[in-house]
């Protein structure tokens, strides 16, 4: 599924999106192919669902003559043509694949990539992150199932590293029952975020090989009583919002504390206490930096900056309206569509 979204010019777009008074329902895939002017993403799964509500909002907005905005998402054909006189490339399946994909290609295919991790040490200074919300990531399990409700950051090192006498859950006062630690895909933001954060262990044998869709609480894999899985706090929450497919859904899943503090308030939003800095994220839209700082500003850059950028229409007030629907939180006027 790939969403369109309309990208124009910052001042028509602002002013229009603030007289928009009825969302529309995110566009699944479209039925043509984006116009070679047009900006088109891909990569992270997480915030997938998010861009294509803010797409169909923002094309709402926004006159047919402007340049348009088109996120493919993470699963799908194997192969996607991602605009007019574009390469044919293996479709990104989360952040990691999208920001290779943006490094690989030039804007001829592809011009941002969605990512739900932050800048690493080996991204080239040739690219920004771009950020517009905040999210959490938790670890997950069933409910009903063997696991307790609350784990310490070094109970998930212990079990991520299958450590002698931390492999069944009886061992984290949670019922008998061997532990089936299982991790999203290895290009997944998700992934590389929660092993990060748990103080990057190495990966033990009780680890299962089989790696799910990140946020995708219906794999099968997943309904057994003994599965822990990591998961975008945010993401849960606006699916249990209504925001779901048949796949995109937390299915029996429920997320669980860590270091004593809950993912989720009382109300079921998103606990800005649980989004600290050690499982707090920052999600961004990556751009080349050399298109984000074009001097003089060109067709391109002005989109560009007219749909991500402080003023631009994700940071807009409806923009924001729809980042909290989707189960993040909004970032501070001055911290959203700055670059890192």
């Amino acid at each position: 599924m790939r969403h369109t979204a309309a990208k124009a010019f910052a001042a028509l777009a602002m002013t229009t999106a603030a007289l928009a008074t009825v969302s529309v329902p995110a566009m699944a895939d479209p039925t043509v192919t984006p116009a070679a002017q047009d900006i088109v993403g891909a990569g992270s799964d997480t915030t997938q669902a998010l861009l294509n509500q803010l797409s169909s909002d923002y094309n709402a907005t926004i006159p047919a003559t402007t340049p348009h905005l088109y996120s493919w998402d993470a699963t799908g054909s194997s192969s996607i043509t991602p605009k007019t006189g574009a390469s044919t490339i293996l479709r990104p399946n989360g952040s990691g694949a999208g920001i290779s994909a943006l490094n690989a290609n030039t804007s001829a295919t592809l011009d941002f990539a969605r990512s739900s991790r932050p800048r690493s040490a080996s991204d080239p200074s040739t690219i920004l992150f771009v950020a517009f919300a905040k999210d959490a990531v938790t670890w997950s399990a069933p409910s009903g199932g063997l696991a307790p409700a609350n784990l310490t950051t070094q109970d998930l090192n212990d079990i991520y590293s299958c450590k002698v006498g931390k492999t069944d859950w009886s061992n984290f006062g949670g019922s008998a029952g061997t532990i089936k630690p299982y991790l999203p895909q290895l290009s997944s933001g998700t992934r590389s975020f929660f092993l990060g954060a748990i103080g990057n262990p190495t990966l033990g044998s009780c680890v299962q090989t089989y790696t799910p869709e990140e946020n995708e609480g219906t794999d099968a894999a997943l309904q057994t009583a003994d599965v822990i899985f990591p998961y975008s706090a945010g993401h849960w929450v606006g699916q249990a919002n209504g925001h779901v497919t048949a796949t995109d859904n937390k299915g029996n899943l429920t997320l669980r504390s860590i270091n004593g503090v809950a993912p989720l308030t009382t109300a079921g939003a998103l606990n800005a206490a649980f989004a600290n800095p050690t499982y707090g994220r920052v999600l961004n839209n990556v751009v080349r930096a050399a298109e984000w700082n074009a001097s003089p500003a060109t067709t391109q850059s002005t989109a560009l900056r007219a749909i991500f950028g402080p003023t631009g229409y994700i940071c807009s007030t409806p923009g924001k309206a729809a980042i909290a629907n989707y189960g993040y939180l909004t970032l501070p006027a001055a911290a959203c569509g700055l670059t890192s």
